[in-house]
């Protein structure tokens, strides 16, 4: 990729796996500064206890091209926020991109349960890393993005503004936070917009991230060994694609159309002309809605 980014800096909150991940290095291998923030370091795992780090994910980055500083942050301590920002402002006197990927609730909702058999700590906790960590987060970078016109916020979610609002999303805490994240890109595009900077919401489409992969005990490289099991995941993608979707809305230089609005990975894609790894362009909620939903058999002609 050229270039089309450097002298940028990016500050991706919640980089150490999966979209995260894939967002920072594809923002590197544009040219930029990406600080990368998360919980999973080196010297001491997350709750998750996986073995991805945000080290791991700021060595990716330069390799990539650009320039990553890790920075261990819980986004949910509005202290250690400020000292990340601190240290951004102090490092490198601006901000260009603001990307919300902080999530962590794999572990905490529960598909079959109603909102009355839920656990309540898990579901609160959830809501917690979903929501409290972007409001937290754009609280504090927000200032600094708006030193200088132009900047873009991501708010990274699971669904697209019109899928969401006609399917119910797996579970009352699951389906809450991903709504209410894409409501946050629309409030922060009114805020926003008369200010000089673009707010948008975006969703990958299914994503092979290093979780959903081991679910299904496969790896990148042989990925479709999973297909007899599950057919529908022949339209999935890797977090690179939807990386490659922020790298060409961060160097559009008409990005202010987005305001407000909530994107998907596939269709910026045809909007870009960006492609996944393998050259191919997922068009995963498109799919969903006409195949998968429809339930029709597993079939991504036209689709990829």
């Amino acid at each position: 990729m050229s270039q089309t980014l450097a002298g940028r800096v990016a500050l991706v909150a919640g980089a150490t796996r999966g979209a995260g991940r894939g967002i920072a290095v594809e923002l590197g291998a544009a040219g930029a500064t990406v600080y990368v923030t998360g919980r999973s370091t080196r010297a001491r795992r997350s709750d998750y206890d996986r073995p991805e780090t945000v080290e791991d994910t700021a060595d990716l980055v330069t390799a990539a091209g650009g320039h990553g500083i890790a920075v261990p942050t819980d986004h949910l301590d509005p202290a250690q926020v400020r000292a990340l920002v601190d240290r951004v402002a102090d490092e490198q006197g601006r901000l260009d991109v603001l990307v919300n990927d902080i999530w962590g609730g794999e572990n905490l909702f529960e598909w079959e349960n109603p909102v009355w058999e839920h656990d309540l700590d898990n579901g609160l906790r959830l809501l917690r890393l979903a929501i409290d960590t972007h409001a937290i987060t754009s609280h504090h970078a927000l200032p600094l993005l708006l030193r200088r016109p132009g900047g873009l916020v991501v708010e990274m979610t699971d669904g697209t503004d019109a899928y969401n609002r006609e399917n119910y999303r797996n579970s009352f805490f699951y389906d809450l936070a991903k709504t209410s994240v894409i409501r946050m890109a629309f409030a922060l595009g009114h805020e926003l917009g008369p200010r000089g900077a673009t707010a948008v919401a975006l969703t990958p489409g299914w994503l092979r991230s290093e979780m959903m992969l081991d679910a299904f005990g496969v790896r990148e490289h042989n990925w479709r060994d999973a297909l007899d099991r599950v057919p529908h995941f022949a339209i999935s993608e890797t977090p690179h694609y939807v990386g490659r979707a922020v790298a060409a809305l961060a160097a559009d230089p008409d990005v202010t159309r987005w305001n407000g609005q909530s994107l998907d990975s596939g269709s910026l894609a045809r909007t870009y002309g960006f492609t996944d790894l393998d050259g191919s362009r997922p068009d995963a909620w498109r799919y969903l809605v006409e195949v998968q939903d429809a339930d029709k058999p597993a079939d991504v002609t036209g689709y990829r």
